[in-house]
């Protein structure tokens, strides 16, 4: 829960920082292809427990072959995660559907973000 209250803040950050500085990259959500509707915003507040919970299990799985200091089993969990999980996703989701290479990048960037700091959230609680 600790992991996916952090996330939570971070992605809400995430979403201001992104129409705050890049106007134009934040436009580009009005596109039909992301209009969810308003029965489907709470998602976007309940994915950060959801990552946060999938991590979880894969941290108490992995954990033991994590080597180094607390700050290096974080960031190479989050290595590890946006590699393994999210490069593929990515790959596919640019080569099907009509989002931009700037769009897919932020969202590599956020899986990158997420999964270091739930790494460093989850060797702080439970080492």
């Amino acid at each position: 829960m600790v992991a996916g209250v952090i996330l939570l803040v971070l992605s809400v950050l995430g979403l201001y920082t992104t129409i705050w500085f890049f106007p134009g990259l934040a436009s580009q959500y009005f596109d039909p292809a992301f209009n969810s509707g308003e029965g489907r915003v709470m998602l976007y507040y309940i994915h950060p427990f959801v990552i946060s919970i999938a991590l979880s299990w894969f941290w108490n799985r992995f954990k033991g072959a994590l080597t180094g200091s607390f700050i290096t089993r974080g960031i190479e969990f989050g290595l590890i995660y946006t590699l393994i999980a999210t490069l593929p996703v990515m790959v596919l989701i640019y080569s099907a559907m009509n989002v931009s290479l700037a769009i897919v990048a932020t969202w590599f960037v956020l899986a990158l973000v997420q999964g270091t700091v739930a790494g460093l959230v989850f060797e702080k609680m439970n080492p």
